[in-house]
């Protein structure tokens, strides 16, 4: 077992290398940099946006002096060939250093704790509830597969699922955010503004009542694939031969069920929690924080892309891969962990 970890982490550093190393080639390459972008400030011709071309005819060096763009190179880094700049990277990343974010002047680590509480809220509902409805659906599904109950669900579930998460947003604004209809829901945010003078209990209902909206929009779409799952894992469990000999021996339809169909069928979910829970953190809609103007990650990492931020666009790429990376680690062992009949050896192979 501690072979196999091992080995598994020696394949994550070539892996982690690629995935930067890719980004960082792709960015030398798209115009707009963040010395362009000062420029533009400097010059007061608004957003990077709408300019174009680039390398040293970027329209944002034009009629600026000469000393002052070396001058941001330098303070940027980027006055040092690519290939340093490269290795220099590496060897932060390598401490674990993310860097100083070139536009709001904070460390990318202090920016990825400061939008994390509002990221962490969304994906830990989302998961949860995702799970708590899901699965006692799918096993009821199983159970009366063809049944009314199995058809209706089924096209109710589909239905969610084809409904992109922001489309819904927009509607359950209308309906019940104020938009045409009622306001039942807050617009925006997890809390409201005089949140700090409220009770303890008026906090939590303050903020579960900001979630209402937001976490419909998310979770809805997420139903049909936990469900459905579950039920065909059910099903197939329930037509394997074991079964149908624990029938034969008289056991009751509950006993099969809890004892032997249940244990096995959860496998796959239950192997499938680590990434589906960290997962939840680091995937949230960005379309859905800005909607219901919600300062996550995702609003960070599309601003950092915007603003041309690079220290922020690596750092928190390099951070969020090296969770996904253990976090398949992680559900490899807990393949192991849940069904015995699994060896490390048969998942290296």
């Amino acid at each position: 077992m501690l072979a196999y970890l091992l080995k598994r982490i020696l394949l994550m550093i070539p892996t982690l290398v690629g995935v930067i190393t890719l980004t960082f080639v792709v960015i030398q390459f798209v115009p707009g940099g963040p010395v362009e972008q000062m420029m533009m400030e400097l010059k007061g011709r608004g957003a990077a946006s709408e300019a174009s071309g680039g390398g040293a005819e970027y329209r944002g060096r034009r009629g600026v002096d000469p000393d002052k763009i070396k001058e941001i190179q330098a303070l940027y880094g980027f006055d040092k060939p690519p290939l340093e700049r490269y290795f220099l990277m590496l060897k932060r990343f390598a401490q674990f250093d993310l860097g100083q974010s070139y536009f709001q002047h904070r460390s990318v680590w202090e920016l990825v704790k400061s939008k994390l509480p509002v990221s962490v809220s969304i994906g830990l509902w989302t998961f949860f509830l995702t799970y708590l409805i899901s699965v006692p659906l799918g096993i009821s599904k199983a159970i009366r597969a063809g049944s009314r109950f199995d058809v209706v669900t089924s096209i109710i579930v589909l239905v969610g699922y084809a409904i992109p998460g922001f489309v819904l947003g927009v509607l359950l604004l209308v309906l019940f955010g104020g938009g045409t209809f009622v306001q039942w829901f807050p617009l925006r945010g997890l809390t409201s503004d005089n949140w700090e003078q409220l009770s303890l209990m008026g906090k939590v209902m303050d903020y579960l009542w900001h979630l209402v909206l937001p976490i419909t929009a998310s979770v809805v779409g997420s139903f049909a694939v936990v469900t459905m799952l579950t039920k065909n894992a059910f099903l197939e469990e329930i037509r394997k031969q074991y079964v149908l000999t624990a029938r034969a021996k008289g056991l009751g339809e509950r006993r099969v069920l809890w004892k032997h169909v249940f244990r096995n069928a959860l496998i796959p979910l239950v192997t499938g929690f680590p990434a589906a829970f960290i997962g939840a953190f680091f995937t949230g809609s960005l379309l859905i924080e800005t909607l219901f103007s919600l300062d996550g990650l995702g609003l960070l990492s599309y601003e950092a892309v915007l603003r041309r931020d690079y220290p922020v666009v690596l750092g928190t790429l390099y951070l969020f891969t090296l969770i996904g990376l253990f976090t398949r680690l992680i559900s490899d062992v807990c393949y192991v962990l849940v069904d015995p009949r699994i060896h490390f050896e048969g998942l290296h192979r």
